[in-house]
């Protein structure tokens, strides 16, 4: 039957106590409890929205997924994010920001899980807890929160020389972004393509925003974090809403999967590429562009949508 009241409980007598035979208040307070999800260790704080990832053609001469065939479209969700901060932290703080994609394809999903800087601070993820716990606020006050620069993360990278590349990146204008909407995203890693006949090239991924990428000065981000702390989750979605939707082309660097003249694989250029603390300059090794991403609809559950989603970076 309709429920009929749901402001108030069974009790016995007019006042009280409350009787755990109303099981519409046992089934409302069980689904008020199951709201709630463990905060992220990292990118607590982010905001998400549903697209479509359209394919140009340009990659399948190097990897065979149909979500590359020219012309075809993929749904995809994408959860934009700061690093450092609890979930009730400004968006505005100096910070490495989280680009997560995930293609639902045809083939099985397709998580592409990346940062708006094409470095990171380590080589080696035996260090992650490690600088995951520098970066983070003091243990004795919790302060500061959701930014890096103090004591712990200087001392973190003065004495971790491979953090120096992602440093000067993040305390750069890429730490303080306009708007997601205008933020590069980059794999960060190197990935292993195979195409049509079996053979394998190696490629890191790059989204390029079609609005260009855009950063806040310091003191437009200090007065934000105060008047609007949500400024970027409100940005993305109201631009979404007002039908101005933010793309993003993808790209690939591309280069062989051979052994150098040294004996040694995975090399370009003299460059690791296997190390996540270097890049290759874009003049080495040109940017090809794949397809197109375009973000089109707004969460409707933000708490199913945009925190339950799971990325595996695989």
């Amino acid at each position: 039957a309709r429920i009929s009241d749901t402001d108030h409980s069974q009790k016995a007598g007019r006042r009280g106590p409350t009787l755990l035979q109303d099981h519409h208040l046992r089934e409302k307070i069980m689904h008020f409890d199951h709201e709630r999800i463990p905060e992220r260790v990292v990118h607590a704080r982010g905001a998400g929205a549903h697209g479509v990832f359209r394919a140009n053609g340009a990659a399948a001469s190097v990897c065979r997924a149909g979500v590359f065939e020219d012309g075809k479209e993929t749904e995809v969700f994408v959860r934009f994010s700061t690093v450092l901060g609890s979930r009730g932290s400004a968006d505005t703080v100096r910070d490495t920001r989280g680009f997560a994609t995930k293609f639902y394809t045809d083939e099985g999903t397709w998580d592409l899980v990346g940062n708006n800087i094409p470095v990171f601070f380590i080589q080696d993820a035996i260090k992650f807890p490690d600088v995951v716990h520098a970066a983070k606020p003091h243990p004795d006050r919790e302060i500061p929160q959701a930014q890096s620069a103090h004591d712990t993360f200087w001392d973190f990278v003065s004495l971790h020389t491979e953090a120096q590349a992602h440093t000067l990146w993040n305390m750069s204008d890429r730490g303080i972004p306009r708007s997601y909407r205008m933020m590069e995203g980059f794999g960060v890693h190197t990935f292993r393509l195979i195409n049509e006949a079996g053979e394998t090239s190696l490629v890191k991924f790059h989204w390029k925003p079609r609005l260009g990428v855009h950063s806040l000065v310091w003191e437009e981000a200090q007065i934000a974090a105060g008047m609007d702390p949500d400024l970027h989750r409100r940005d993305l979605a109201d631009a979404i809403e007002s039908g101005a939707y933010p793309e993003w082309d993808l790209g690939i660097q591309v280069f062989p999967d051979t052994v150098d003249s040294d004996g040694v694989s995975e090399m370009f250029n003299g460059i690791d590429l296997l190390d996540p603390t270097k890049f290759v300059p874009e003049e080495q090794a040109p940017v090809q562009l794949i397809g197109t991403m375009t973000l089109t609809g707004n969460p409707k559950n933000f708490f199913a949508e945009t925190e339950q989603i799971a990325f595996h970076p695989g």
